[in-house]
């Protein structure tokens, strides 16, 4: 996938940037630790994440995760990440999870972007189903996946451990295909 628009690229996570995808979590890790846990242990250091991306690469051959990176063209950084996981190709079906980096915010950045990862999922590998978990204290997450067609299907207790250590609820939100 290489979609444009505005300023703003989304591509498939090129491995050979770990640098610039380091930067991108370094500059939210605060952030992030809560609801991207894993993405953040495994990015503490560069050396960390240049590691990371060799499992990256693998998994994306695999096709058992999608990684989507959003750049600014203005600046050629790195400004989000849509990453497709927990793919289950019986149905075929998957987790979605995405964030912005906080210069960013409330631009309508990640909601497009989303919407573009959605279509090629959509369109690429004819997926049926696409969820997405959310805190239900993240109301930017859960409009974003409101804006994008996705339903609130339930609640699930005790379905996630922080980074914190705290054992927290989810919110599951589905979109469904025909």
């Amino acid at each position: 996938m290489n979609k444009t628009f505005r300023n703003f690229k989304i591509t498939l996570l090129d491995t050979g940037e770990s640098e610039r995808f380091f930067y991108l979590i370094d500059n939210n890790r605060s952030r992030l630790e809560d609801f991207f846990a894993g993405t953040v242990s495994k990015t503490k250091t560069l050396h960390d994440t240049i590691s990371y991306c060799r499992e990256i690469e693998q998994k994306i051959l695999n096709k058992s995760y999608f990684p989507f990176i959003i750049s600014d063209l203005k600046t050629d950084t790195f400004i989000g990440l849509i990453d497709v996981k927990n793919i289950d190709w019986n149905i075929p079906k998957a987790e979605i999870g995405y964030f912005i980096d906080v210069n960013y915010e409330g631009q309508g950045v990640i909601s497009k972007s989303l919407r573009n990862v959605i279509e090629h999922l959509s369109e690429v590998y004819r997926f049926k189903k696409l969820l997405c978990r959310s805190n239900s204290r993240n109301i930017g997450s859960i409009a974003v996946a409101k804006k994008n067609g996705f339903i609130l299907e339930g609640t699930i207790k005790k379905d996630y451990k922080t980074t914190k250590g705290e054992i927290v609820d989810l919110d599951y939100y589905g979109r469904v295909f025909s």
